[in-house]
Order: C-alpha cells, then sequence, then structure tokens
C-alpha cells in the first residue's frame, strides 16, 4: 500500500509560486503597438497599461485573410505582461468551439490567486475565428478548421513569447499550459504535436475524441427516452426519466455501497473504481434499471466492441442543477438530438471523421520527446463530468504507461480524479478548489511530484480532502479530524 502523508509547505515552493524575480520592462507597454515578427503578419489593435494588477495588456491578430465564402479570419489574442513578472509563461486554454478572445488571467486551477496576479505573462486565443456558443460554421474553411484543432495555440504561443523577449529584454525561463475541456484537449495537442512548447501542462477534462463523446451522450439519451413520459404534445421528456424520488433512491443506494471505501462516509467517492454498486438492488422498475445499466456500461458495438466508455457511478450522474447529470438528460451540445433508436456500428462509423481524426487527442501516446525535454504532465477530471468521462481519461492515461516504457509514467505525468465535481467544476457535493498551477510549477522547477493536492469546494465549507494520484485515492486513516485533509492518506 502506497501511502503518502501531508508534506508541510516548503519555503522552496514559496519561492517558486511568489515573485522569483521582479523584472523592469527593458520597453514600455506602448512600444508593442509597432510590434512585428517576420514569420507572422501580426497586428497589434491594442496596448495597454491596466491596473489591478499592474500589466501591459496587448490585444491583436495574426495572419487575417479572407477566407471561404468571403468571410474574414484571423488568429486573435490577449496577451497580458505584469509589472512584476516572474519569470514565467502561462497559455491559457481556451472552450467550446472557442471564438472568442477570454481576459488573460489564468485563473483556472490557480486557487484563490491567478497566473497574473502571481506574475505569469498570460496568453489567450480565440483559436481562429469569431463565433459564440457551439457554433461550427467555421469548419467549412479549412485554414480556420486547422487553427481551432491545433495550430492557432502553437502560433500564439510564437507570436507571446517573442512580445514577452521584446518587453522585457529576456525571454521566459519557464511555460505553462493550463485549460479544461477544449483547452484540455488543446493541451494535449501541445504535448503532443508540440513537445518543446511547454515545460508544465495540466489538461483538465479533455474534450479527447469529441464525435465519440457526443456519441455516448446520444447513446445515453436514446436510453432514457425508452423510459420517459411524453408530454402533450407528444414530446419525450428525457430529464423526467427518473422522478426526484429515483434519483434520491439510486443516489442514497449508491452512497450506502461505495461511499465508506475511503474510510469516511462524507458524502463524497474518492475509490470510484472500486466501487461495485448494482442499480437492481433498489426499488426501482425493470426498465430503469436496465437504462441506468446501459448509459453507465456505455456504448458498444454489435461484436462487443467498447466505442466510448462508460462512466463511474459517481454522486453527481443524477443531478438535474447545472450541467445535467448523464443520468438526468445530457445535454448534446453538437449535432442532431437522440431518438427512441440508436446504431452504435453506424454512428461509430460516421464518427470517424476527418475532422474528428485531424484534431484528436486521443489515439497519439508517444510523447518521449516532451519527456525527454523534462516536460510534465497533469491530467484533471471531474468524476461526475457528464459531457466527457473520466473513464476515457484513464484510459489514456494508462496508455501513456504502455508506450512509454523507457521511464516510470508517474516521474513524468499524473492524473487526480475529483470526486463530484462535473465538468471543469462544480457539483453539488465536490472539492473542485485546488492550486494544480503551483503544483505542476513546484514539479517542474523544483522536481517535486505532486503526491497531494490539497481541495477545497463551496459545498464543503471549513472542509478539505487531498486529491490523490491515480490509482490512489484519499482515504481517512481513522484519526484526526475527518473535515482535515491532515486526516488522509493516499492508499491504493
Amino acid at each position: 500500500m502506497n501511502r503518502t502523508r501531508l508534506l508541510t509547505v516548503a519555503p522552496l515552493f514559496l519561492a517558486l509560486m511568489g515573485v522569483a524575480h521582479v523584472a523592469n520592462a527593458a520597453q514600455p507597454c506602448a512600444a508593442l503597438a509597432k510590434f512585428t515578427l517576420p514569420e507572422h503578419r501580426v497586428v497589434i489593435r491594442a496596448a495597454k497599461e491596466m491596473t489591478e494588477p499592474a500589466h501591459c495588456r496587448i490585444d491583436g491578430v495574426i495572419d487575417e485573410r479572407t477566407g471561404r465564402d468571403g468571410k474574414p479570419y484571423g488568429i486573435g489574442f490577449a496577451l497580458a505582461l505584469p509589472a512584476n513578472w516572474n519569470g514565467r509563461f502561462l497559455f491559457q486554454g481556451g472552450g467550446g468551439l472557442n471564438g472568442s478572445v477570454q481576459p488573460p488571467l489564468g485563473a483556472m486551477y490557480a486557487g484563490e490567486t491567478s497566473a497574473l496576479a502571481r506574475g505569469f505573462a498570460v496568453a489567450s486565443t480565440d483559436s481562429g475565428h469569431q463565433g459564440t456558443g457551439f457554433d461550427a460554421s467555421f469548419f467549412r474553411d479549412q485554414q480556420a478548421s486547422l487553427n481551432f484543432l491545433y495550430q492557432a495555440v502553437a502560433e500564439v504561443t510564437v507570436v507571446a513569447k517573442a512580445m514577452i523577449r521584446a518587453h522585457y529584454g529576456k525571454a521566459q525561463q519557464h511555460a505553462y499550459f493550463v485549460g479544461c475541456s477544449t483547452g484540455g484537449r488543446e493541451a494535449m495537442m501541445m504535448s503532443q504535436r508540440f513537445p518543446n512548447y511547454f515545460d508544465g501542462i495540466v489538461a483538465a477534462a479533455p474534450a479527447a475524441r469529441t464525435s465519440f463523446s457526443n456519441l455516448g451522450l446520444r447513446y445515453a439519451t436514446t436510453a432514457l427516452n425508452a423510459i420517459a413520459p411524453r408530454d402533450a404534445e407528444g414530446k419525450l421528456q428525457t430529464r423526467a426519466a427518473f422522478s426526484d424520488a429515483d434519483r434520491k433512491r439510486l443516489i442514497d443506494g449508491l452512497l450506502e455501497a461505495c461511499d465508506g471505501l475511503d474510510g469516511n462516509k462524507d458524502g463524497l467517492i474518492f475509490a470510484p473504481q472500486k466501487c461495485k454498486f448494482d442499480p437492481g438492488t433498489l426499488a426501482l422498475t425493470a426498465a430503469q434499471v436496465t437504462a441506468i445499466r446501459a448509459v453507465m456500461q456505455g456504448p458498444r458495438a454489435s461484436n462487443g466492441r467498447q466505442v466510448y466508455p462508460g462512466y463511474y457511478y459517481d454522486t453527481g450522474i443524477a443531478t438535474t442543477q447545472g450541467l445535467p447529470g448523464i443520468l438526468a438528460g445530457p445535454i448534446i451540445p453538437e449535432g442532431p438530438p437522440a431518438g427512441l433508436t440508436f446504431d452504435v456500428d453506424a454512428a461509430a462509423a460516421e464518427a470517424m471523421d476527418a475532422r474528428a481524426m485531424v484534431g484528436d487527442s486521443s489515439a497519439w501516446t508517444n510523447l518521449s520527446t516532451f519527456r525527454q525535454h523534462g516536460g510534465k504532465l497533469v491530467f484533471v477530471h471531474g468524476v461526475s463530468d457528464p459531457w466527457f468521462s473520466a473513464l476515457e481519461t484513464v484510459r489514456y492515461y494508462e496508455l501513456l504507461g504502455r508506450d512509454n516504457p523507457e521511464a516510470s509514467l508517474t516521474d513524468w505525468s499524473r492524473l487526480f480524479l475529483v470526486p463530484g465535481m462535473g465538468h471543469c467544476g462544480g457539483g453539488a457535493r465536490t472539492v473542485d478548489q485546488f492550486d494544480m498551477l503551483g503544483a505542476i510549477v513546484e514539479w517542474v522547477e523544483a522536481g517535486r511530484a505532486p503526491n497531494r493536492v490539497i481541495a477545497t469546494g463551496k459545498s464543503l465549507p471549513g472542509e478539505s480532502r487531498p486529491l490523490c494520484p491515480y490509482p490512489a485515492h484519499a482515504h481517512f486513516d481513522g484519526e484526526g479530524d475527518s473535515r482535515d485533509a491532515a486526516s488522509y492518506e493516499c492508499s491504493e
């Protein structure tokens, strides 16, 4: 049994996450308005001094052009250059289908203090097109598609690093990437296609195999439609497949079976891989039990092949708040709605389209160059995520270990599963607040691997738990305060 006790935060860690050095700008912010780079057509739209924290905010566009159907395209980006630069660069991953430039703050999985406030230079991008929500019209344009799938992040990285050199008179000492969902897929693509661009990468709930995850959502919805009532107009009410009482019965039964596996019945299942829950033991109809089993098992082809992973049994699978759980009428972000029948074989063949293959991050596991230059890769996934199964990230992580046998996987990559957490965050009861940015900086720069990361959550005021690297899980040792992470060890 592998056990890791809570370590006292070392002064070295505080130095790493504080201001490594204060850099005076080699040139004023306004001078960057005239920035050029021979390899790219860079147009700076604005270069402004900002406050709280003090930084130079750059907004620009790379390689503007007119694309298919006469639509204008270009890779929009923003770059924040802090006055108290600590010598580090962070790329902030995107989300959904991107389409807009988000404020470059680097707040995701950074605990209570954003990367920018810590002194990181931070970049963000729209990935090469303008749009809202899940507007996929840009895929008609070849270059816009390629930019979204992987090229835009790489190009903005090159430009941002050049601007850092121009502004501070020196290059960054270390480069990091943190992203979730689409940003998690982007993070994986950087480790796979541009292995020397980043020293540390955090890929959370990566949108890997999106055509297949959407297939999984349709499969689940079809199973729920089979037991769903219809409204007065004959429309299926998928989210009514289970009543409130049914959902409570389901989660209560799940907690009774699996909550204590981590040594503490606290409404959090820290050992989902050990959970052997049978919904057939509950007072549900046979049809409901059949639907639950089908959804949680995931879609399989007629020959028995698992087309997309199923889901862990976790406390958020039946939630109706926010993004509905996988058993509560999941939202399908792209494509047509699900009906009453589903041909897994045909859907799997359709999912193998060109767009999916070009931007897929789930199959490439040769990260030898990334590993050899000292790169560290951390995965994070909410166990209750309905959009992308945590089991898909577990599958990829285990393949990494198989396909990179020269070194122990845990020497350069780790996976953290977050109980109760939905897609990228949130959950009725979860610990979704943690500083994974600090953890990977300490790993890259001090060689101290994250054996545990302390997590809290708004749903658990005054409490904390350790997130443990897979396959270990937090286990209450029976001594001390069960509300305090110090009372837990990481064990397998």
